[in-house]
């Protein structure tokens, strides 16, 4: 067994947990960039710094009930 073992490197998240102000339209092109239906949700809330969650609402709520719902 080895003395020494190598563990990956961890990365601290510092910015102190404060929520983000969203736009209305931000949300309506976060939102849009889902629809085209080969973009993961996953991979565009990643990308715009949010979280997949939050997305799916949005994405719900618009369908629902139209861009007045993401406002």
């Amino acid at each position: 067994m080895p003395e020494h073992v190598l563990m990956s490197e961890i990365e601290i998240i510092t910015d102190g947990g404060r929520r983000r102000r969203w736009i209305a339209a931000e949300k309506l092109r976060i939102v849009e960039e889902t629809l085209d239906g080969c973009a993961s949700i996953s991979v565009v809330a990643r990308r715009n710094g949010g979280a997949p969650n939050l997305l799916y609402r949005w994405r719900r709520l618009m369908l629902e009930g139209g861009s007045v719902a993401v406002s």
